[in-house]
């Protein structure tokens, strides 16, 4: 079973920075990407980045150069560090991990989400 928990979310000024930790419990899951997404009220859930197995990084454009997604040992624990936040920024991030349970159960899951708002 795939259990994935969110971490470090909360209030930041514009222009601050914040670190979002999400830790991983795989249990054998063989994966193809882990990351992170977001949903502001009112949009739909968007990648803001994810690495790839092979160590590919990808990131959506608003964020590239602010944010950076980066992992521990194995998969265990990934990380969102994200510099020069704005207000667009505000939004539930939650941690993503895409791959397969067993040869051929490709299986998606996700972590509860924690809070980032970027505000004054």
């Amino acid at each position: 079973q795939v259990q994935l928990v969110e971490s470090g979310g909360g209030l930041v000024q514009p222009g601050g920075s914040l670190r979002l930790s999400c830790a991983a419990s795989l249990n054998g899951f063989w994966v193809i990407s882990m990351g992170w997404y977001r949903q502001a009220p009112g949009n739909q859930r968007e990648l803001v980045a994810r690495i790839f197995q092979e160590g590919d990084l990808d990131y959506a454009p608003s964020v590239r150069g602010r944010f950076t997604v980066s992992r521990g040992d194995g998969w265990n624990t990934i990380y969102l560090q994200m510099n020069n936040v704005k207000a667009d920024d505000t939004a539930i991030y939650y941690c993503n991990v895409d791959g397969y349970q067993g040869a051929v159960h490709r299986q998606e899951h996700w972590g509860q989400g924690t809070q980032v708002t970027v505000a004054s």
